[in-house]
């Protein structure tokens, strides 16, 4: 009972502290993207806390699976460096005895990636192409970005503002570039304000300002001065997708039945499945053998993690290609870890005094 609590005990504090630390670097970066596409105008400022929350949700299954591995690893190399690992082996105990806590930590963590894998992340990916989609839709200045060059969607007009107060408001230091009918139209103006109306046409009504009018790469150009030019904002409608791959629901993709949404099914079903393998493979790789050095451990089941990843994304795009069945794409590379798994536990229980082995 006490081998059993501190080894649960001590899972939890570290799962606990590298998935703050991770899931903190995961936020910062995204963060940093996200504002990256705000301030060139791609991004709404406002979409940038709605699209952040979504893509957390959507990289949690990972997130969890690589947490679980590290803890367990982590905490049993400590064991070994500490020299606990030899008390417990002195007590009776063979490594076998580890499984059993672990199941009992890492089982919870695995269901609650299922869930997230299999329902919650395609849910936000899902939603966050829709929202991006929502604010592609909206008015080529409705949120206009201070400083920035922006093309119309319908690639005929370029604005450029210099200052907004926000949705509704007064704009200053306007510039609008345009081709019609041949002839190059260029508007700058101190100031101006949207108005809507009756009829729910909006225009962006420019004033006190000038228009220089020509043909493309001509002198010859005429200047007229305003104090009030109305500019027509074209409505844009964004075009309706069905959502595929990463935010089909996963009934639908069994419903489907293409080689893309059983490739996609491989993925997101061998997720918790791996994360389950993962946590058992860390019982073995802790082992901490002082003559190669205290890090050599680490370094191997860092190098067993990509090995593993990178087989599922392998067999995910060779199921899309429909070169491999889907059934060998889901079992074959978990079958080959569970084969690893079962020769690391041999290796270690040779070092085992085999009536250890048989009091645990």
């Amino acid at each position: 009972m006490i081998f059993r609590r501190s080894l649960l005990r001590e899972f939890a504090d570290v799962a606990l502290a590298v998935f703050v630390v991770m899931f903190a670097i995961i936020i910062v970066t995204q963060l940093v993207r996200f504002l990256g596409a705000a301030a060139s105008g791609t991004v709404a400022p406002e979409g940038v806390v709605a699209l952040l929350g979504f893509m957390a949700i959507y990289l949690l299954p990972v997130l969890m699976a690589l947490t679980l591995f590290i803890s367990v690893l982590v905490s049993l190399t400590r064991s070994y460096r500490d020299s606990e690992m030899i008390v417990w082996f002195s007590s009776g105990i063979s490594i076998t005895a580890w499984v059993r806590p672990v199941l009992t930590f890492a089982v919870p963590i695995v269901a609650i990636i299922a869930i997230l894998s299999l329902f919650l992340s395609p849910w936000a990916f899902g939603k966050s192409e829709q929202y991006r989609r929502q604010l592609e839709a909206r008015d080529d200045i409705a949120t206009p970005t201070p400083g920035v060059f922006r093309e119309s969607k319908q690639a005929d007009r370029v604005y450029f503002v210099g200052s907004a107060a926000g949705e509704g408001d007064t704009v200053s230091d306007i510039f609008v570039s345009s081709v019609q009918n041949q002839q190059l139209g260029i508007m700058v103006a101190k100031n101006g304000y949207q108005e809507t109306r009756e009829n729910g046409d909006r225009f962006l009504v420019l004033l006190h300002g000038q228009r220089y009018e020509g043909p493309p790469g001509s002198p010859e150009y005429k200047i007229t001065d305003f104090d009030k030019y109305d500019i027509r904002i074209e409505p844009y409608e964004a075009t309706k997708q069905v959502p595929q791959g990463r935010g089909t629901s996963t009934l639908d993709l069994l419903r489907e039945g293409s080689p893309a949404s059983l490739a996609e099914f491989v993925w997101r079903a061998g997720l918790p499945v791996s994360a389950l393998l993962l946590a058992l493979l860390a019982i073995p790789l802790s082992f901490v053998n002082p003559r190669v050095g205290r890090s050599f451990n680490l370094i191997l089941a860092l190098a067993v993690y990509m090995v593993y990843s990178n087989s599922l994304s392998i067999a995910r795009g060779l199921v899309a290609q429909q070169k491999i069945s889907l059934t060998l794409g889901f079992w074959g590379v978990h079958v080959f870890m569970l084969l690893l798994l079962l020769l690391l536990f041999y290796r270690r229980l040779k070092l085992t005094p085999l009536l250890r082995f048989f009091k645990s």
